[in-house]
């Protein structure tokens, strides 16, 4: 059996935004290093995301050194954008949760409220080691988490990604595969594996770093939407629900907290160090 390794590398670093793909990334304790320290809001304070607004997945961002980014949309010029400096905090609010953030400069709202035709403001997580902390139920005291919708890591597996193609293909609507990767938004992609394999992992080394496996990722309709496009149709939701749902969460990847820091590369070896004994891990809601 082929020995599993890191495929790929995937950060975001403005959260809905499409992002980048580095052979390498520093793994800090609230995740990659710039993966969604970056957001946007909605005049009343909600977190935006591609659940709402699908044409998100047409605009990227670059991860700049030093924390800040540019940004890039269909009909607009790129912006640059640097990390604002210490100033008064706006809270963001996520699935009833409020997280302190601090507003980008008025440049970058305005781009963003352009593009999408409504007024939202780009918000900054300054300080991810004290600003919001991973649920208990699933979190250790002290770890704590980015703007990600609750875990520090996310990831997925190619062989379960052609596992579940094959049931698309099989399926009402085999039109609308084989899925690319990208539709789940992953951190990192595993190769070498046979599928759903990733559903027994309890923790794993990968490279140097050692991460827990908290829970099993249950998916929201932003995988039913073309990156390349931001169309809508029914799959991977459909096949999911008929053949991959766990506690009433349709489950595609496994949600990591690092247990200690590191740099993760293109091609490091996986190792499983702990498998589970009693099944699939619990879901807690959908990530990503």
């Amino acid at each position: 059996m082929p020995t599993p390794v890191l495929r790929s590398i995937h950060v975001h670093p403005v959260k809905a935004l499409r992002g980048q793909s580095p052979r390498e990334a520093v793994v800090e304790p609230w995740g990659l290093a710039g993966d969604r320290r970056w957001a946007l809001i909605d005049a009343a304070g909600r977190i935006v995301t591609q659940r709402e607004r699908p044409r998100l997945a047409l605009a990227a961002a670059e991860l700049l050194p030093g924390g800040g980014v540019r940004v890039s949309a269909p009909g607009l010029e790129p912006l640059t954008i640097t990390v604002p400096g210490p100033a008064g905090t706006t809270t963001a609010t996520w699935a009833g949760e409020e997280i302190e953030t601090v507003p980008a400069g008025s440049g970058a709202s305005a781009w963003f409220s352009t593009y999408l035709g409504e007024d939202v403001t780009l918000v900054h997580l300054d300080d991810p080691a004290v600003r919001r902390p991973i649920d208990p139920a699933y979190g250790r005291p002290g770890e704590t988490v980015s703007l990600a919708d609750g875990y520090p890591l996310l990831l997925t597996a190619v062989a379960s990604l052609d596992a579940l193609n094959s049931l698309i293909a099989r399926g009402d609507r085999p039109h609308e595969g084989p899925l690319p990767m990208n539709r789940f938004r992953p951190n990192l992609v595993v190769d070498g594996t046979v599928s759903w394999a990733e559903d027994g992992w309890k923790r794993i080394a990968v490279g140097e770093v050692v991460l827990r496996v908290a829970t099993m990722c249950g998916r929201c309709v932003v995988t039913t939407t073309d990156q390349a496009t931001g169309a809508r149709g029914k799959e991977p939701l459909r096949s999911l629900g008929r053949h991959r749902r766990f506690g009433g969460r349709l489950v595609f990847g496994q949600n990591l907290v690092p247990e200690t820091p590191g740099t993760v590369r293109v091609g490091d070896r996986v190792t499983v160090l702990d498998h589970s004994d009693s099944g699939p891990a619990p879901v807690l809601r959908p990530v990503r």
